[in-house]
């Protein structure tokens, strides 16, 4: 086994597949799997395959819409953190975390109401991180141009 990078309860990544550059994401080693928020999720039909087209909102105070489109994973019970199950769509995405690139599977829902608009679960995060509770922040910025995520 490698040795795991030590991170904060709450980072920046980037989704470059998805267009985004920076954003702010909590770290949760409850959570089985990883949460974006998106608004106007909506499926369609390419090729014969289902895809997802979804908005994703960046930015520390007012968000900035990020339209994206991406093939859909499947559909999976979730129990959120009052206990209760609902369906959600996944996409699996590449995480540009910790100078590391990785893929995640993610799920679609509505997070308006949290402080983040992603939590990154312990699936996620098992094997490549650790999780300090005591510390914030501990990467730089991930340094992405989009033209990069091509």
């Amino acid at each position: 086994m490698t040795d795991v990078i030590t991170l904060g309860w709450r980072e920046r990544l980037a989704l470059p597949q998805l267009g985004i550059a920076t954003l702010k994401v909590k770290l949760d080693t409850g959570a089985r799997s990883s949460a974006l928020h998106v608004d106007d999720l909506e499926s369609f039909e390419r090729d014969g395959r289902t895809w997802l087209r979804f908005v994703v909102g960046t930015g520390p105070r007012e968000r900035i819409p990020v339209h994206c489109e991406a093939p859909a994973l499947d559909r999976r019970r979730v129990r959120d953190t009052g206990g209760r199950h609902t369906e959600r769509w996944f996409i699996r995405s590449e995480v540009w975390l910790g100078g590391q690139r990785f893929d995640v599977d993610i799920n679609l829902t509505d997070r308006r109401h949290m402080l983040f608009p992603m939590l990154l679960g312990r699936t996620a995060l098992l094997g490549r991180f650790a999780v300090d509770p005591a510390l914030s922040y501990t990467q730089p910025r991930p340094h992405l141009a989009v033209a990069e995520a091509s």
